[in-house]
């Protein structure tokens, strides 16, 4: 998973591809909870790119997408917003991978 350092490469990632962005931070024992089954998820949707969203870094984007609780997931195609699932509740791999499969 490559990670999105700056707003501005957020806003040109968001408009050039299909894309699945993670809102994350460290400290997020939920966060961490799903980390591990990222990479597979990962995978098994090869016609995604996954971007990780540091929250505390980019708390501007953060706030722009009203993502307020983590980790949150927002889909993108080409600056179309296809959809997201967003809050602040702990989520498993089967629920991300009905998310994405529901795009």
């Amino acid at each position: 998973m490559q990670y999105i350092a700056t707003a501005a490469q957020y806003e040109e990632v968001k408009q050039t591809k299909k894309v699945v962005f993670v809102f994350s931070a460290d400290w997020c024992p939920d966060c961490r909870f799903i980390e591990p089954v990222l990479p597979e998820i990962e995978q098994g949707f090869p016609e995604y790119a996954f971007y990780y969203v540091d929250r505390d870094q980019l708390l501007d984007v953060c706030q722009r997408e009203n993502v307020f609780g983590i980790p949150s997931f927002i889909a993108y195609d080409n600056g179309k917003e296809l959809g997201r699932f967003v809050s602040k509740d702990r989520k498993t791999k089967e629920e991300i991978e009905q998310f994405i499969r529901g795009l």
